[in-house]
């Protein structure tokens, strides 16, 4: 199976990033938002990471 990452289309509350990245790891999407949150309070390198992620992983294209 040829697994690729793609921001979500359907389970986005921003851009699709988290909902994607939980896709791609079989995970629950609100327990990656809730990592995306700890970093960025912690840190602040959430927000940019997420910024970084947004423009670089690609929309799933519409079947």
């Amino acid at each position: 199976m040829d697994k690729k990452l793609y921001k979500s289309n359907v389970d986005k509350k921003i851009d699709g990033v988290c909902a994607g990245i939980g896709e791609y790891f079989d995970i629950d999407p609100t327990l990656v938002r809730l990592a995306w949150v700890l970093f960025a309070l912690f840190g602040g390198s959430g927000i940019v990471l997420y910024i970084i992620a947004a423009v670089i992983i690609p929309r799933r294209p519409l079947v």
